[in-house]
């Protein structure tokens, strides 16, 4: 939100990530300047979320566990699919609760047009509260969403049908769906994640492409060497980290006498090559943390997101009915220009002129301010017409937005085109 309002957004240049958490100390929150920039940059490491939200430019670590640069050296800017994070902000759509000094708003949440806690998923509540929320894959959870809305009585392995299982960043293959299942019906689960290897015969080498998600690149590698070393796993001649801008790429050579698939499976054994994804959703409701299965996750974000939409709409409705109300009085002006002039002319000052002009033409003190403050261009005869125009295009607007707001089909629809579009902008193939 900070960068929301400094226009840090993807267009934009990128600036100082010590800016940034500058700002987020000086307005919001004032808590160590490492734990905020630890936030920012895992927002911007592609290996940890699904869909980073930030996008970072220099040095923000590595899979290997490799520290960032220091903020000073960084710099970093919105990426693209925050915008929609952040989409209608301005048009009060959120609840905003006071900063801790009491000067400035913040949002209590954000618009959030696409279930992010599902798509990055989430570990731990700051305050040591246990949760663990594994990515899912855009169009998969967009998919089972609007689902959701249009079956409201679906069951859990119904959504399962559209979101088949977590999505990691890092790939690898999820072994067996039982912890799925056992995860999306209850909310807790545990999913076997398994790294990707290809065996070559002739070459005598097992390469692994991708690992499991959040283990540490050189400490796995490490602990084989180790394994070696202590002789619980035999045959193994060789381990080298090959990976590069091509990606990952750990190779191990064994011995013309062992077997690969033996090697693979005690590696998988001892190793991080196979880990464990322990789920836990929790989620604060309401203030309330509660443990949510599959379904409850996407009624609240639909709940959400029908409050969003109820808000948004009514504040450009009283936008549009204010400006209506508004070009009311410049058509009674120009109907009756010659009499306005006079009137204005025959005032004392501004304040008269408004008064006199509000008790003859009975208009409100807004549209009575408008008319002493219009330009004498806007007299011409050209402008009526299009004072005219504008208010059929205002009349017609407040029409449709009184429809939606008196019908809960339509702001269903508006909800599920939203949906759609995201997922047709930023939905990708499951890794």
């Amino acid at each position: 939100y900070a960068m929301y309002e400094d226009h840090l957004t993807s267009d934009r240049p990128y600036r100082k990530a010590a800016t940034t958490v500058g700002n987020v100390l000086g307005r919001y929150h004032p808590h160590g300047d490492a734990s905020v920039y630890d936030a920012m940059v895992r927002m911007a490491q592609d290996f940890s979320l699904r869909y980073p939200l930030i996008d970072g430019h220099g040095n923000f670590g590595s899979v290997d566990g490799d520290p960032p640069a220091a903020y000073r050296y960084t710099e970093a800017r919105l990426a693209r699919i925050s915008d929609e994070m952040l989409r209608d902000i301005e048009k009060n759509v959120v609840v905003m609760n006071k900063n801790f000094d009491n000067r400035l708003d913040e949002p209590s949440v954000l618009p959030s047009r696409f279930p992010n806690l599902l798509v990055n998923g989430s570990v731990g509540i700051a305050v040591g509260m246990a949760t663990n929320i594994p990515p899912h894959n855009m169009g998969e959870v967009i998919d089972g969403t609007i689902y959701r809305m249009e079956n409201p009585e679906c069951s859990v392995d119904e959504l399962m049908e559209y979101i088949k299982g977590p999505d990691f960043p890092t790939g690898a293959t999820i072994y067996g769906v039982n912890g799925i299942i056992d995860a999306y019906r209850t909310g807790k689960g545990r999913i076997v994640v398994r790294a990707k290897a290809k065996i070559e015969e002739d070459n005598r080498r097992i390469i692994f492409t991708e690992i499991p998600y959040m283990v540490n690149k050189s400490t796995l590698c490490e602990s084989i060497g180790n394994l070696v070393n202590e002789k619980r796993i035999d045959g193994i001649t060789d381990i080298r980290d090959e990976s590069g801008r091509a990606g990952m790429r750990i190779v191990i050579e064994y011995r013309r006498d062992a077997n690969a698939q033996v090697i693979l499976n005690q590696l998988y054994k001892y190793t991080q090559l196979q880990d464990t994804c322990a789920v836990n959703m929790v989620a604060l409701v309401n203030g309330v943390p509660k443990l949510l299965n599959l379904k409850e996750v996407l009624n609240h974000y639909l709940v959400h997101r029908k409050e969003v939409v109820t808000r948004r709409v009514k504040f450009d409705l009283a936008k549009a009915e204010h400006e209506a109300h508004i070009y009311e009085g410049y058509k009674i002006a120009i109907d009756n220009i010659d009499e306005v002039i006079s009137i204005i002319r025959a005032s004392a000052s501004i304040s008269d002129a408004k008064a006199n002009l509000m008790e003859r033409f009975s208009l409100s003190e807004a549209q009575a301010q408008a008319i002493v403050e219009m330009t004498l261009g806007k007299l011409s005869g050209m402008e009526r017409q299009k004072i005219e125009d504008r208010l059929a295009a205002l009349y017609s607007l407040i029409k449709e937005l009184r429809e939606i707001l008196a019908d809960e089909t339509k702001l269903i629809a508006i909800i599920k085109e939203d949906l759609e579009f995201i997922k047709n902008k930023y939905g990708d193939e499951r890794r």
